[in-house]
């Protein structure tokens, strides 16, 4: 526990800060309808030499970029202590520098295997892989809510190749509030938000609804 508070410790000490903020962040972000983790969306390494590379080797773009941050800083944190846990088993705490240098070599490898797990179960299903107008019409089950006329919730809705997305919605002016679990219909979209109003219950899930209809 010392080690914990040692000066020796202080980068790893601070990682695990940062980890635990984040984290927090994210969750408390959930609760009204946001996430950090999409607002920042993947980032991207384009090329396969020098630093591109080298971030495309560690799947820079296969999983958000906060997603990424976290485990960066979670093995970072992680193998220092480790290190600096051994080292003062054998004889005492190495010096802060000398104990970044094998968390760094530890972490870049952990940070490549679990970032490709990881994105195997990171949902391809967000705005960015379709043109999000193609969602206006479609039906989608409320998953962060209620909907109301307040913060944007959140929906599930399958675009025409029956993937699915999770977007940001509200529920339209004058509409009742749409309980999580129900099915909404999206009838239109402003910014990056969209319309919602209670699903009818004739309309089959999948088929594409007019907004024009009456």
């Amino acid at each position: 526990m010392h080690l914990l508070l040692a000066p020796e410790c202080a980068p790893f000490a601070i990682a695990a800060v940062m980890l635990a903020g984040l984290t927090a962040i994210e969750i408390l972000a959930t609760t009204i309808g946001f996430s950090v983790s999409e607002w920042l969306g993947k980032p991207h390494a384009d090329g396969h030499e020098g630093i591109a590379g080298m971030l495309s080797w560690l799947n820079v773009g296969g999983i958000p970029i906060l997603i990424l941050l976290m485990l960066v800083l979670g093995f970072f944190s992680i193998g220092g202590f480790v290190v600096q846990a051994i080292a003062d088993a054998i004889w005492s705490p190495l010096p802060s520098i000398l104990a970044s240098i094998p968390a760094v070599v530890a972490t870049v490898p952990l940070v490549r295997g679990f970032s490709r797990a990881i994105a195997r179960f990171v949902p391809r299903d967000e705005t960015y892989a379709v043109d999000a107008a193609e969602f206006v019409g479609r039906i989608g089950e409320v998953v962060t809510g209620p909907l109301d006329q307040g913060l944007p919730g959140r929906v599930r809705a399958k675009d025409v190749h029956g993937n699915w997305h999770t977007l940001r919605a509200r529920a339209a002016k004058s509409e009742s509030p749409i309980a999580i679990g129900a099915r909404a219909l999206l009838v239109d979209r402003k910014a990056d938000v969209f319309i919602a109003v209670i699903a009818p219950d004739d309309l089959v899930e999948g088929q594409h609804f007019n907004k024009d209809q009456s």
